[in-house]
C-alpha cells in the first residue's frame, strides 16, 4: 500500500490503487475506510473500466490520525487528496465520495475545477454543517465520544456488544477500532462546516450526479438542492434509503455512477 507525507503536517496518507483506465478517486465517510468500497460491492465493477484510488482519510483506516480540529478542514482534506493525485502522476480524475467523502469531493472540484473530470456526491451536502452531526449520528455525539470513547458511539447507534447481525457487527469491530480523539476532533472541525454559497456551486462547470436517500434528511433536501443550483448536475433519489444505508445495497447506486462516469 502506498504511503506518503500530508503537504500539510507531514501525516501518513495511505490508499491504494486498482484497474485501469480513467481515474477514479473514492472518499468514504467518517468513522469509516477506504475498505468499505470493497466490503460493499464498488471495487471491483468499478475496477473494471477505471485506475480506482481509494485512500484512507486523514484520521481514519491506515493513516495518521491528529487530534486537533484544525487538522480536519476541508482545505486540509483536499490539500491530502492532491498530494495523492500528484504522488500518482494523475493530472486529472473523477471523484466519488459518501457523506464527508463526498463534502471533500465537491471542495475539490469547485476549488480545482481543472482536476476534477467528474463529480458523484453519495449522501452529500453543500449545506451549512452546524448541527447536522447530531442529525447524521445522535444527539450530542461528540461529547459523548469525548467521555465514553468508540463504545460510547456505538452504544449510541443501537450498536452495542450484544448485537448479532454480521453487517451490525462489522460496523462495530470497525467503528471501535478508530481513534476516538481523532474522531471527536474530525467530527468538532465537520461541525463548523460552513455552507457553500449559492453562486459558487451555479459557476461550477464540473458534471455531477447527486444521489442520496428519501429517507436521508437533511441530506436529501441539501442533494436535491445542490444539484439544481449547478449548470451540469443531476440528482437520482435511492427509495427508502437512511444516510446510514446510503450506499447498500450496489447495484442501483451503479447502475447510475458507471454511465455516468462512461
Amino acid at each position: 500500500m502506498p504511503v506518503i507525507p500530508s503537504p500539510v503536517d507531514g501525516i501518513d496518507l495511505r490508499y491504494d490503487v486498482t484497474g485501469s483506465g480513467p481515474a477514479l478517486v473514492l472518499l468514504h465517510g467518517s468513522v469509516l475506510s477506504r475498505a468499505i468500497w470493497r466490503g460493499l460491492g464498488y471495487l471491483e465493477p468499478l475496477a473494471a473500466e477505471h485506475t480506482v484510488i481509494r485512500v484512507d482519510l486523514r484520521g481514519h483506516g491506515r493513516s495518521g490520525t491528529p487530534h486537533d480540529p484544525a487538522a480536519y478542514t476541508q482545505d486540509v482534506f483536499v490539500a491530502d487528496l492532491l498530494a495523492v493525485l500528484d504522488a500518482e502522476g494523475i493530472g486529472r480524475a473523477a471523484l466519488m465520495g459518501y457523506s464527508l467523502g463526498a463534502r471533500i469531493a465537491l471542495t475539490a472540484a469547485l476549488e480545482h475545477p481543472a482536476r476534477v473530470t467528474r463529480l458523484v456526491s453519495l449522501g452529500g451536502s453543500a449545506a451549512e454543517q452546524q448541527g447536522q452531526i447530531d442529525s447524521v449520528f445522535f444527539p450530542e455525539v461528540i461529547d459523548a465520544i469525548r467521555e465514553g470513547g468508540m463504545e460510547a458511539f456505538c452504544d449510541g447507534q443501537g450498536l452495542g456488544p450484544g448485537i448479532t447481525g454480521r453487517r451490525d457487527r462489522a460496523t462495530r469491530t470497525a467503528f471501535l477500532a478508530a481513534d476516538p480523539l481523532a474522531v471527536a476532533a474530525l467530527l468538532t472541525a465537520t461541525d463548523a462546516t460552513a455552507g457553500i454559497p449559492d453562486h459558487v456551486l451555479a459557476d461550477c462547470t464540473v458534471p455531477a450526479l447527486w444521489m442520496a436517500g428519501t429517507e436521508d434528511h437533511p441530506r436529501y433536501e441539501d442533494s436535491v438542492r445542490a444539484a439544481s443550483l449547478m449548470p451540469d448536475a443531476e440528482f437520482v433519489p435511492l427509495p427508502g434509503r437512511t444516510h446510514g444505508a446510503t450506499l447498500f445495497p450496489s447495484d442501483d447506486v451503479l447502475d447510475q455512477v458507471l454511465p455516468f462516469l462512461r
